[in-house]
C-alpha cells in the first residue's frame, strides 16, 4: 500500500465512521476503484485506522470516558459490546466472505438508505435523554443492533445503533452519542484481534513504509474524526437522517452499475 492510498483511506475513514453510511463500505469501495490490493497489511491498516477515528470521541467526551466515579457507565458499555464479540467469533468465516462482497455491500447500502429515508417520522416521541437514563436493558439491546452491521456489511455500525437505539426510546442526539461512546471498545477488541491474526501470519512482515503509512493514517484520520463528530450531530438535528438515506440508495446503485459494466 503506497503513502498516498493509506491517505485517502484515512480521509475516508476519518469522514465516514460516525455517518451512517458505513466506513468499512467506503473503503471497501475505494479499494476496487483505486485498486488497492487486498493484503494482510491493507486488512490491519483499516482496522487500525478506525480505531484511530475513534479515538477522537474519547477526546472529544473525555469528562464521560475518565469518570471513574460513574461505574455504570462503563459497565453498560462491557454489556453492550458482548453480543459482537460472540457474533464477531462465531461467524468470521461469514464476515470474511462477505466483506469481499461488493455486490452484497451495494445492496446492504442501498437497503439501509430506504429505512433512513423514514427514519425521522418513525421515531418522534422518544424520551430517553441521556446516558443516565439508559438502562442496562436498553445497553444490551443496542448492542443487539450493533450485530446486525456484522451480519450484514455496509449497512454500518454507526447506522445499526444509533436507528436501533432510538427504537427503544433514545433521542436523536442520545442515540449518535451512545453510539459512539459504544464504537471505542467495539474497535479495541476488533483492533486487537486484527493485530493478532497479523502477527500469526508466519509470512508477513511490516517494512518501514508500512509504519510511516501506518502512522500518518492514524493521525489524519484521528483529526479528520474530530471535525465529523461535531458536525454530524449538528446535521441530524437540524436535517435528520434524510440526507443520508438518499446518499447511500445513490452509492449503492452506483457501484450496482459499476460492476454490471465491469463485468
Amino acid at each position: 500500500m503506497s503513502l498516498v492510498h493509506a491517505i485517502i483511506l484515512a480521509i475516508i475513514e476519518g469522514i465516514t465512521e460516525f455517518l451512517p453510511i458505513s466506513s468499512t463500505a467506503h473503503m471497501k469501495i475505494t479499494d476496487f476503484i483505486i485498486g488497492i490490493p487486498e493484503t494482510p497489511f491493507r486488512n490491519l491498516y483499516e482496522i487500525v485506522v478506525q480505531l484511530a477515528a475513534i479515538l477522537a470521541v474519547v477526546v472529544l467526551y473525555w469528562k464521560k470516558f475518565f469518570d471513574f466515579k460513574n461505574i455504570r457507565f462503563y459497565i453498560k458499555l462491557i454489556i453492550a459490546v458482548i453480543p459482537a464479540l460472540i457474533f464477531g467469533a462465531l461467524l468470521k468465516k461469514h464476515i470474511d466472505s462477505m466483506l469481499s462482497n461488493l455486490t452484497f455491500i451495494a445492496i446492504v447500502m442501498i437497503a439501509g438508505g430506504v429505512i433512513l429515508l423514514f427514519a425521522d417520522k418513525l421515531f418522534t416521541k422518544n424520551k430517553i435523554d441521556s446516558e443516565e437514563k439508559i438502562d442496562y436493558l436498553t445497553s444490551f439491546k443496542i448492542g443487539l443492533f450493533q450485530v446486525l452491521s456484522i451480519l450484514f456489511p455496509g449497512l454500518s455500525r454507526s447506522a445499526a445503533t444509533i436507528i436501533g437505539g432510538m427504537s427503544i426510546g433514545l433521542t436523536k442526539k442520545e442515540a449518535a452519542e451512545f453510539s459512539f461512546f459504544l464504537a471505542v471498545p467495539t474497535m479495541l477488541a476488533a483492533t486487537a484481534k486484527s493485530t493478532l491474526d497479523f502477527i500469526q501470519e508466519e509470512t508477513v512482515s511490516i517494512a518501514a513504509p508500512d509504519i510511516i503509512a501506518l502512522v500518518v493514517g492514524c493521525i489524519i484520520s484521528f483529526f479528520v474524526a474530530l471535525l465529523a463528530v461535531k458536525t454530524f450531530i449538528e446535521i441530524i438535528q437540524k436535517f435528520g437522517f434524510r440526507f443520508f438515506g438518499i446518499y447511500r440508495i445513490l452509492l449503492g446503485t452506483f457501484i450496482l452499475l459499476l460492476l454490471f459494466y465491469k463485468n
